[in-house]
């Protein structure tokens, strides 16, 4: 049975989760708008694991008895002067969902709460690879600083990204995703 306080804290941590994919939906809708569809496509693909993350924290609770409590979710950015910028504000963003799932972490092992373990694990992991992922293109959008060529080159890299899970709310995609 899930504590009271993990509970809490994973259902906060859904909302947290919600908002990485509505930050990155906007995120595409500007790329798209930008006529940089590779960079949209990339970012369509991030909001999608966003939703899986936050189904894995949904049945989690759910399957340790306890109930799930939806939030709203805050009011985001929708608009940037260049395409480095909702890169930066990627990278960001995925900095603070770090910070949130160490203090989950810190929640669960004050509670004595080892079942969490693998899947606050399996997080902690994940969010090396978003933070690196998310700078790795701030830093190759700062090499091309303003250049057409090197924008669109980079965006036909990132277009290239491959997301073979299906449905989010599917908890089979869960393990799809990597």
């Amino acid at each position: 049975m899930i504590t009271e306080k993990v509970r809490h804290a994973m259902n906060e941590q859904i909302t947290h989760e919600l908002e990485s994919f509505y930050v990155y939906l906007s995120m595409a809708a500007y790329f798209h708008a930008q006529n940089l569809d590779g960079m949209a496509h990339w970012m369509r693909c991030q909001a999608h694991e966003e939703m899986i993350h936050a189904m894995k924290f949904y049945d989690h609770i759910l399957d340790r008895g306890g109930r799930v409590t939806l939030a709203d979710i805050k009011q985001i950015k929708t608009t940037w002067e260049k395409p480095l910028e909702p890169w930066q504000d990627a990278y960001e963003h995925e900095k603070f969902i770090t910070g949130k799932i160490i203090d989950l972490a810190k929640i669960c092992r004050a509670e004595n709460d080892y079942t969490s373990e693998p899947l606050l694990a399996w997080f902690l992991n994940e969010q090396i690879e978003e933070e690196k992922n998310t700078d790795k293109v701030c830093r190759d959008l700062a090499t091309v600083e303003n250049s057409k060529e090197g924008i669109l080159m980079l965006d036909r890299e990132l277009a290239a990204r491959v997301f073979t899970a299906g449905s989010p709310l599917d908890p089979a995609a869960y393990n799809l995703v990597a």
